[in-house]
């Protein structure tokens, strides 16, 4: 039984640790219209592991747009470059809720699916929603229909995917609809609720190239870096000037409260000199030390801490003179040391 074991603690040592093999990659959006902007990350073994993977996200992470938080945006990793992992735009979604509080009573509601191919050869589906302010006949419903259908046509045979793209994000595809629908009835809300790519077609080279871009991003990384580097240098001095200012000031009551029980007279203490003050400072001191001090009056601690609240400082520094203790710092501090 113990050769048995062994061997099965030295066959599980032997064994690679696959979350070690795994490594990062950068998922990033297309080249046309988004730049390879990163969008997120994913982990994986290898390359072929990574390839066909589906990537959601919503527009407004990726736009910035605060009015399209509902829509979401799918891309499919196509390609891999180092630990770069390149997708293609594959259409997108509405969320349900989304939807569900556009339908109301009394309100019309009718959908329908468009093939269109692009000039560029894609082939999209597109899947309008259509919400009017009052209930539609038949008749209506057709006609609102054939004029949808006939637009998203017309700007799907004219322009190319990424164009196309634009129009259906941004807006400008659901209006279109909306000022021609509106002719036979008024229209509350126009959708384009999905989209799907159906089959690729010919990719454009426009727009700055991966080499390009990383090279911005890492000339931007060093950029902010050395800001915050600066701005770290420069708060440290501040902070530097600050506690020497600090520092002078301390040192500047020090010196004045020495002064003070040396000779009350201010301007005799600003021209002495500091030898001078420390030299009489501790004789002062010695005197102070030899000197019995005078027997207190008992009272209570209520009515000793009220008299000392209602003396001044100078009243309360020649008591601790008296008792035989320092006379520096502030009022509060002063009267503390009294009741000690």
């Amino acid at each position: 039984m113990a050769s048995k074991g062994a061997s099965a603690r030295v066959a599980a040592r032997k064994q690679r640790d696959k979350w070690k093999a795994k490594r990062w990659y950068d998922i990033r959006a297309p080249r046309n219209p988004w730049s390879y902007q990163v969008i997120g990350e994913t982990i994986a073994e290898d390359d072929d592991r990574v390839i066909g993977r589906i990537y959601e996200i919503t527009q407004h992470e990726l736009d910035g747009d605060f009015s399209r938080m509902h829509v979401k945006l799918r891309f499919r990793v196509n390609e891999t470059l180092n630990r770069d992992a390149l997708t293609e735009f594959i259409g997108h979604t509405m969320m349900q809720d989304h939807m569900r509080r556009q339908v109301r009573r009394y309100r019309g509601k009718l959908d329908d699916v468009v093939d269109v191919i692009t000039i560029d050869g894609y082939h999209i589906r597109v899947k309008p929603l259509i919400i009017s302010q009052r209930r539609l006949n038949s008749s209506r419903k057709s006609a609102i229909r054939e004029i949808a259908r006939d637009i998203i046509m017309q700007l799907g045979g004219t322009t190319t995917w990424v164009d196309l793209q634009k129009s259906m994000l941004d807006g400008t595809l659901e209006r279109s609809i909306k000022d021609a629908a509106t002719k036979i009835h008024p229209i509350r809300n126009v959708m384009i609720r999905k989209s799907e790519l159906c089959q690729s077609g010919v990719v454009t080279e426009a727009g700055p190239t991966l080499d390009d871009i990383v090279t911005e991003e890492t000339r931007a990384k060093a950029t902010a870096t050395a800001e915050s580097e600066a701005a770290s240098e420069a708060a440290n001095e501040a902070a530097d000037v600050l506690a020497a200012a600090e520092a002078g000031e301390a040192i500047s009551e020090t010196v004045v409260d020495v002064a003070e029980d040396v000779d009350p007279d201010a301007a005799g203490v600003a021209k002495a000199k500091p030898e001078d003050v420390s030299e009489t400072a501790d004789e002062k001191a010695a005197e102070m030390e030899l000197a019995e001090p005078e027997p207190a009056t008992v009272q209570s601690d209520d009515a000793a801490a009220d008299d000392l609240d209602s003396m001044t400082v100078v009243q309360l520094k020649d008591l601790l003179r008296e008792a035989g203790k320092p006379v520096s710092g502030k009022k509060a501090e002063l009267i503390a040391r009294l009741q000690e």
